[in-house]
């Protein structure tokens, strides 16, 4: 349907929004199977859609509630928040290159009129130099710019835009036909896509994106193409993906709040620890993402910085094994609560669903998730009494969308870690499912924390700060010592026999609680093992699992 020309105004960004994401999810799955650079895992258009649908989301939001003073929405709330919902949803290292070039423009077309050089500009002006604030920002977020990407795609597109003299509508034009032209020549530029045959997926999506701006402005639809971007001339050879290099298992992506120092220092560290470093924001929140084999190190290094936040770990050194677009034969999906569990389960293989105090996941939130793990068979670990529920609607929304699904009911994360380990991603899924849920009914697990305020529980009355022992969900022990009450929960639960104890710890207690229960276990209980990890930000103060 052809849709009104707008002039450069928050009615265009609206329309521009809602159109780029209607143009990445027709494209979405074409964009998924021709994704070779930087890992050949099939998900650079589904990432680009969800970090679209975050943004035209935002969009809607700010359109919806104009001023009180009964002035319109103006341009510069509109992009803002588009450049914003970008920044909060991005996936992957295409959508995190996607938010960051929004925000380049939302630098030039979100400033005020009196700012000189940007408003008091012609609007095809301005958008051309928005255009060209996007690419050069874009390339300062990356670590190590690559030509033959999205970023030479958005620097073509610059440049053709800046060439131009005229209103909004025709620099957009100017643009999407240098966006595309500069996509046909990526395989020459990268050897990876000059050995599959394909042009670079993250270019297609930027030109879907370009294509619907230029339909928002001119009131016309872009030319249709099989894949958009794709030239015919160039085929795919199927067989061509499983010859791209090896690199890292994981990718680690997370909101960041932190101060500009703070993140020149993290980019360091980052840089040092893996590859696809992409940084992108400003002005307090960050979008980071990066390849690594050590998440948890990758996360700590956000801890040190500031205060990360729904953290997303996804496990893809097997995808690059299969080849373009075939999904994996089956995935975890976990909810873990505190960052070094995050680790933790990403190391395990699991892709992993962040809850912190009082903030518990969405259906929303783990069916998106099934989705980043790109599998045939997804097995949910809620790890939460409280998210049974959760889980077992995602699950069936996966079921709707063809994946095979099924909820392991933990209710602590020792038991999730104890299903994890017992998984068997090569066996039956019944066979993986029976034994996972085995792991962790066998699982008894304990937990400690401290009473907010007086009130009645299974041990009798408590008072506000005392340290409350749990046992499978229900108070066991009151106490007002953190380690004696530690002990007592862990005595309790070993009177009932255990070959394998774990331990969570939570940021603020100290490693001497650890050593006082391991030394604990290994005079009283000889032929029981102990295994302690750290629990990161947002952990419960102690977690144990007697298995």
């Amino acid at each position: 349907m052809p849709h009104e020309p707008h002039t450069l105004d928050a009615e265009a960004v609206r329309t521009w929004s809602s159109l780029a994401l209607a143009s990445l999810g027709r494209a979405r799955e074409d964009i998924d199977a021709i994704n070779v650079y930087p890992v050949a895992d099939a998900d650079t258009g589904t990432n680009l859609y969800l970090t679209a649908e975050s943004a035209a989301r935002e969009v809607e939001a700010a359109c919806a509630a104009p001023p009180g003073d009964g002035t319109p929405v103006s341009l510069a709330r509109a992009v803002r928040a588009y450049a914003h919902g970008a920044l909060t949803g991005a996936r992957g290292n295409s959508g995190t290159i996607l938010a960051q070039l929004l925000r380049g423009m939302a630098d030039v077309l979100g400033t005020d009129a009196e700012h000189p050089g940007t408003a008091a500009d012609g609007p095809g002006t301005r958008l051309a130099h928005a255009l060209t604030r996007a690419a050069d920002s874009a390339y300062e977020a990356v670590a190590h710019p690559v030509e033959g990407t999205m970023l030479t795609v958005a620097r073509a597109a610059a440049r053709a835009a800046e060439a131009v003299a005229g209103p909004p509508a025709a620099v957009a034009r100017a643009a999407y036909d240098g966006a595309r032209a500069a996509l046909e020549r990526t395989p020459g530029q990268l050897a990876e896509l000059g050995r599959a045959g394909v042009v670079d997926a993250g270019g297609c999506g930027l030109v879907a994106v370009l294509g619907a701006l230029w339909q928002a402005l001119s009131g016309r639809a872009p030319e249709a193409e099989p894949v958009p971007g794709r030239p015919a001339a160039v085929p795919v050879r199927p067989d061509a993906c499983a010859q791209e290099h090896g690199g890292p298992a994981f990718e680690v992506i997370y909101l960041l709040e932190a101060g500009d120092a703070a993140v020149a220092a993290l980019r360091e560290r980052l840089d040092a620890l893996g590859d696809s470093l992409v940084v992108v924001g400003g002005d307090g929140l960050w979008n980071v993402h990066v390849h690594v084999d050590d998440p948890g190190a990758a996360v700590e290094a956000g801890i040190e910085a500031g205060r990360p936040y729904r953290i997303r770990i996804t496990h893809f050194g097997d995808q690059r094994q299969r080849g373009r677009g075939e999904r994996a034969q089956r995935a975890v999906v976990a909810v873990v609560q505190g960052e070094g569990l995050a680790g933790l389960c990403g190391e395990a293989g699991a892709t992993t669903v962040p809850a912190r105090p009082g903030q518990p996941p969405s259906v929303e939130d783990l069916v998106d998730a099934v989705r980043r793990a790109h599998a045939r068979e997804v097995v949910l670990l809620p790890n939460d009494a409280e998210l049974r529920a959760v889980a077992a609607a995602a699950a069936g929304q996966a079921r709707a969308e063809g994946v095979r699904a099924a909820v392991i009911p933990t209710r602590s994360a020792v038991q999730g870690l104890a299903a994890l380990a017992v998984h068997d991603p090569e066996g039956s899924f019944d066979e993986d499912v029976v034994a996972m849920t085995s792991a962790a009914g066998a699982t008894r697990y304990g937990e400690l924390a401290v009473a907010e305020s007086r009130s009645f529980t299974s041990a009798g009355i408590c008072q506000a700060g005392d340290v409350l022992g749990l046992i499978d969900g229900d108070v066991a022990v009151i106490g007002a010592d953190l380690a004696a009450t530690a002990q007592a929960v862990l005595q309790r639960m070993l009177g009932s026999g255990g070959e394998l104890v774990t331990l969570v710890l939570g940021p603020e207690v100290p490693d001497a609680l650890a050593h006082r229960l391991e030394a604990y276990v290994r005079d009283g209980h000889l032929a029981v093992d102990t295994v302690t990890y750290r629990g990161g930000r947002h952990s419960a103060p102690l977690l144990i699992g007697v298995e």
